[in-house]
């Protein structure tokens, strides 16, 4: 029979591939499951050529240390993957929202009708700051073209008719995509295209 002090390798790598694998499964514990599992399955390695040499005689103990330590690196390296492919996922997101906040939007502001004057009150906001203008307006059609940046951008567009009044219709395309219309009739009406 072997000397029992022989089966320490085998009962350590046991003790090892055990603790590396419960630890293995919490998360932040990886980085200590790594070093517990790799040395268990090392001393488990080495039981059993112990064991093989007729130095131990735990051959069931070494081989639990292998398989405990195999399980747990198996269930370490799913974490890393795991981790990576989330770390991955993450990057690619900010890449996706910083090329969507340099292209920014393109609006176009359009004012069509039979007023015979109006006032058009309009304004962009963005990543670069916000603008206002209001301009008289004496025939119609009328139109405006801005490209705005950041992942927040908007405006608003009011037409007011004159005293004389008339038919003044507003209309906001984003991307080419119409956002917002409205139409308004009489002396010192407003159409308002906001909130789009």
């Amino acid at each position: 029979m072997s000397d029992p002090q022989r089966n320490g390798p085998g009962t350590a790598g046991f003790v090892l591939g055990l603790l590396g694998l419960v630890a293995s499964f919490v998360p932040l514990l990886g980085v200590v499951a790594w070093s517990l599992v790799l040395a268990g399955l090392g001393l488990g390695l080495l039981g059993l050529l112990r064991v093989a040499r007729g130095q131990a005689d735990n051959k069931g103990l070494a081989t639990a240390a292998v398989v405990l330590s195999a399980l747990g690196l198996v269930v370490s390296v799913a974490w890393v993957a795991l981790f990576g492919r989330a770390t991955s996922d993450a990057e690619n997101a900010l890449d996706d929202l910083q090329t969507r906040a340099d292209k920014g939007a393109v609006l176009l502001y359009e004012v069509t009708g039979d007023a015979s004057g109006a006032t058009v009150s309009y304004s962009t906001f963005g990543a670069t700051g916000s603008t206002a203008t209001a301009e008289e307006v004496a025939t119609l059609p009328w139109s405006k073209e801005f490209t705005v940046k950041g992942l927040s951008h908007g405006g608003t567009l009011d037409v007011t008719t004159s005293a004389d009044g008339g038919t003044v219709t507003c209309a906001v395309t984003v991307d080419g995509v119409a956002r917002k219309t409205a139409t308004a009739s009489g002396p010192n009406a407003v159409a308002s295209c906001s909130n789009f």
